[in-house]
């Protein structure tokens, strides 16, 4: 199949079913922003409550300070989508933090509230004012250490022993790397890092199963420009993720190639006898297109195959057309907690790391990026190093 550019018409297809989009974007925003007030007005009166108001002016402060930074997400987010500045930048990293912060503070005065009960109930001597300090305080550290720990980026090494593998790709290595979010936080530093571990490691191919960029406004060109320092002996490879297909994905594609990345759009690619395959975001959901794709490649079952496809779905599709790996992100393993117990409830044993489904290996990505809060709690960034057997 020939590599082709994703019509945005494809795209907007299912979109234009139901409300136009603008509606869509509008009620989802006023739906968001009132759960935050809501959530925001609940953690201001846990606090108050249990350590107390407080005097003259500090309050009015504490009140307008929690007003703007309740309101300040959501705008943040829309204008990221229209404007690529330096207020912008500023603007969605500072309300993305404050998110992220604000993830903990809510659970601090959830736990609160309930430890507060259980001691009245109990009658044991402690205070509200302890209780909250406490857990608010537990809180602010979780909210450092996840800022620490979404930025230092570890290597995870796998060993894979799949069938047909071709003799001249035992001992080799390829390197995954999924959930970049290039955008109003991480930009062309942190790729340029990336980047430079990726040269030291010397993998002799690179997978990027999508989610490269965020979705927003960026100068595409510049932030992807990194990649050129890398030359793999087998090249780079990508497929869309669903942050690029937010929109026309086509201002990402153009800069992901003039980077030398080889988009794969449904295309299969033979790389010294090994059969690579990518199939973009929107091309896997329905089950029988998916398929279609798959019998389309003519895939030859005796020899090994890996599939770049950004959502770990679609597996016993994949499994019957033979496919020997896939290779997915998406999940970012929840990222932080508590959002981790809810990816595990969608994805299963699926969420992350390297499982099987029959005799399809199936490798989930943590990512190496951040969406939204630029945190992780109970997840680790990652470069994925896969040994061929």
């Amino acid at each position: 199949m020939g590599r082709k550019i994703i019509k945005a018409e494809r795209i907007r297809g299912s979109v234009e079913r139901g409300l136009p989009l603008k509606t869509r974007i509008a009620v989802f925003a006023a739906v968001l922003q009132s759960i935050l007030l809501l959530a925001h007005w609940f953690v201001y009166e846990t606090w108050i409550t249990l350590r107390g108001a407080p005097q003259g002016n500090r309050l009015t402060i504490l009140r307008i300070a929690l007003a703007v930074l309740a309101v300040s997400f959501v705008p943040a987010t829309l204008l990221a989508h229209r404007y690529f500045n330096g207020p912008v930048k500023l603007l969605y990293k500072v309300a993305s933090i404050w998110l992220g912060t604000f993830n903990f503070l809510f659970g601090a005065a959830v736990l609160s509230c309930a430890a507060y009960l259980i001691a009245r109930l109990g009658r044991l001597p402690v205070s509200g004012h302890a209780i909250a300090g406490a857990f608010f305080g537990l809180a602010i550290v979780a909210s450092l250490y996840g800022m620490v720990n979404a930025a230092a980026i570890r290597v995870r090494r796998i060993t894979v022993k799949l069938p047909g593998l071709p003799a001249s790709w035992r001992g080799r290595v390829a390197a995954l790397v999924t959930d970049t979010h290039l955008g109003h936080i991480k930009g062309y530093r942190f790729l340029t890092r990336l980047v430079g571990m990726l040269r030291q490691l010397k993998a002799d191919v690179v997978f990027i199963s999508g989610d490269l960029f965020d979705g927003t406004k960026v100068d595409a060109g510049r932030l992807v420009s990194p990649w050129k320092q890398l030359r793999p002996r087998f090249g780079s490879y990508f497929v869309t993720g669903n942050h690029e297909e937010f929109s026309d994905p086509r201002k990402y594609l153009e800069a992901i190639e003039g980077s030398g990345i080889h988009v794969l759009h449904n295309e299969k690619v033979n790389l010294d006898g090994l059969q690579v395959l990518g199939v973009p975001y929107h091309d896997t959901g329905d089950a029988k297109h998916f398929q279609s794709i798959l019998e389309g490649a003519e895939l030859d079952r005796d020899c090994a195959s890996v599939l770049l496809a950004h959502v770990p779905h679609g597996l016993p599709i994949a499994e019957k057309q033979g496919i020997s790996l896939q290779l997915s992100g998406h999940t970012h393993g929840g990222q932080m907690f508590p959002f981790t117990w809810f990816t595990s409830r969608i994805f299963g044993d699926y969420t992350y790391g390297l499982k099987k489904f029959g005799e399809l290996f199936v490798y989930t990505s943590s990512g190496v990026g951040t969406w939204g809060p630029p945190m992780r709690v109970c997840t680790q960034p990652e470069i994925v190093l896969i040994s061929f057997e």
